[in-house]
Parts: C-alpha cells; sequence; structure tokens
C-alpha cells in the first residue's frame, strides 16, 4: 500500500529556462549508465541551478499501484473510469510523494510554471481535479522524482551517464511509454544504442 504525500519540491531550485541548467528539457540515460534505476529512462527536468537538481522518469510505470488504488486511499470518488490514466515511477526520492506533471493550461496555487506550456503540481486538489475530469488537458501522475545534490549532475553528465536535448510535448506525454527512450534520442538524430563513451549534449 502507498501512502500518498502531496506537496511542493524544487523550491529554490529555479525553474526553466535560466541560461547554463537543462529545467525544462530531456536527460536522456546513456548506454553506459552505470546505475540501474535508470537504465533506459528519459527524465523530464523539473528545475535546475546551482542549488540542485530535480526532475521525473517518464517511461517507467510504477509498480503495483494503479490510479483508482490511490484515489481509494486518499477517499476521491472518480467521475468516471480513470483507468486510463498510468501512475508512474518519477524517481526513487520520496517514493510516496505524488507529484502530477502536466500542460499549463490548467494549474493551482500550488502549481509550479517548468516550461512554456508544461507545469508541476503536487497537490491533492490537483489529483481531485484529475480524478474528476476538470484538470489539465494533458498530464502523468509520478510516485517520487529523481534528485540530485549542488554538482551531482553535472558530474554524473561529463562521466557520460546522460545525454540531454530538448523536450517534446508529445514525447513527455504520450502513452507508448515503451519507446519514448529512443525517440528521445532519435528527435535529435541519435541512435542511443550507437552512442559509445563520447560525453552527450545536445
Amino acid at each position: 500500500m502507498v501512502s500518498l504525500r502531496c506537496g511542493s519540491k524544487g523550491e529554490g531550485i529555479l525553474n526553466a529556462g535560466e541560461e547554463g541548467y537543462l529545467g525544462g528539457q530531456f536527460l536522456i540515460a546513456m548506454p553506459t549508465m552505470g546505475d540501474r534505476r535508470f537504465e533506459r529512462t528519459v527524465i523530464y527536468m523539473c528545475a535546475h541551478s546551482a542549488s540542485g537538481a530535480m526532475g521525473l522518469v517518464i517511461n517507467r510505470l510504477a509498480e503495483n499501484i494503479t490510479f483508482p488504488d490511490l484515489l481509494g486511499q486518499l477517499g476521491i470518488e472518480p467521475a468516471g473510469d480513470r483507468h486510463e490514466i498510468r501512475v508512474h515511477f518519477g524517481g526513487p526520492v520520496e517514493k510516496s510523494r505524488g507529484l502530477v506533471l502536466h500542460t499549463a493550461d490548467f494549474t493551482q496555487k500550488a502549481t509550479m510554471i517548468v516550461g512554456a506550456n508544461v507545469a508541476l503540481t503536487a497537490s491533492m486538489n490537483m489529483l481531485r481535479a484529475v480524478a474528476e475530469g476538470e484538470g489539465p488537458r494533458q498530464g502523468l501522475l509520478a510516485l517520487g522524482y529523481a534528485g540530485w545534490a549542488p554538482g551531482q549532475l553535472e558530474h554524473e553528465i561529463r562521466a557520460n551517464g546522460w545525454l540531454h536535448a530538448a523536450a517534446d510535448d508529445q514525447i513527455l506525454f504520450d502513452a507508448d511509454i515503451g519507446s519514448k527512450w529512443d525517440r528521445a534520442a532519435s528527435k535529435i538524430g541519435l541512435d542511443v544504442a550507437m552512442l559509445s563513451g563520447e560525453a552527450g549534449h545536445a
């Protein structure tokens, strides 16, 4: 059983758009990635600054939990069948924390704007709005997140752990999870399977 907690994260890490940082971009795990938790993952970077970084894995589902299960635990009654909403493994940090990454057409007080059309909300009210069909046009629910201490992500990129590339809303929000890793790389003309030891950035 997951004990879902909601609450904002990323305060002080700055939003997307600051020069030299990766907020609002994709991180694509390189074949040389040594951490099995992140093999073949694509991470949407929600925040990145000199204070650290955080993002959400967008191509891996959480195990043994469904959206109706979560709603039942929270006492939220969905409007209609909400089985199409899938719960993602957002990362290994605070795996009981629920975060909704979504289009910015629907925001709340707790919403953090990440990119031109992407926002992040960690509140029970957002889950309720999604359950009732009154939330954002597109979005995904994640449990947990990926986090880096100051300088840690930069070190991992230099060590060939990650490639970074401009985000794509279709890859971000569509349901074809199995192909997101390949599509994120091919979007910038790269075949990840053919990459070797060169540090990656695009």
